[in-house]
């Protein structure tokens, strides 16, 4: 099983780096219990991606920077993940919460800027797909008891460079989660 990141129900954190302060809130249940990555994991540094799985992003994103190193719940960019079946991408205005004053030096900052002056969306490109006949309802998972983690089907994302497809997310892998936690196996639970 993934590492699981601990965080609280209405707790606030701070994350320090290069002299800049970033206020990450966390809206995760208290009985999320999960192992955190060590207070002073540090990303490390990508000399070259072309050898990074995944597919490409028209800004190269750090999850590995963003949960892993400042420790943001991932909630903070998929706003959407506890109240519909998606669980929503960043929209320019939400990475310019940090960005209009973080890392503006760096080209990849400077592309989500631009975006940002030009008033154009950051087109990001889907990594995990399923077929158009499955539904997965984020909402329901996040909000199971126990929850379902973000790391549970998507991986340790908080030590990804570049997020890539870690689980088969295939039919006999749901059922066996389905099965695991003793919840529905009905068809139209996720056919409909």
């Amino acid at each position: 099983m993934a590492k699981k990141l601990p965080l609280a129900k209405g707790a606030a954190a701070l994350a320090s780096g290069a002299g800049i302060t970033i206020l990450v809130l966390s809206v995760v249940r208290a009985q999320q219990v999960v192992e955190p990555p060590p207070a002073d994991f540090v990303a490390p540094v990508v000399e070259d991606t072309a050898a990074l799985r995944g597919p490409r992003q028209p800004v190269f994103y750090r999850h590995d920077v963003h949960a892993g190193q400042y420790q943001m719940d991932c909630r903070y960019c998929h706003f959407a993940a506890e109240v519909s079946s998606s669980p929503g991408l960043p929209t320019v205005s939400t990475c310019m919460g940090c960005h209009s004053v973080a890392g503006a030096g760096t080209p990849e900052v400077q592309k989500v800027q631009q975006a940002d002056a030009n008033g154009t969306p950051i087109e990001w490109v889907e990594v995990h797909t399923l077929p158009p006949f499955v539904h997965f309802p984020h909402m329901r998972h996040v909000n199971a008891d126990p929850p379902v983690t973000c790391q549970e089907c998507h991986g340790p994302v908080q030590e990804m460079v570049q997020v890539y497809d870690y689980s088969p997310m295939k039919m006999g892998w749901c059922l066996d989660c389905h099965n695991e936690r003793n919840v529905t196996t009905d068809c139209t639970a996720c056919h409909y």
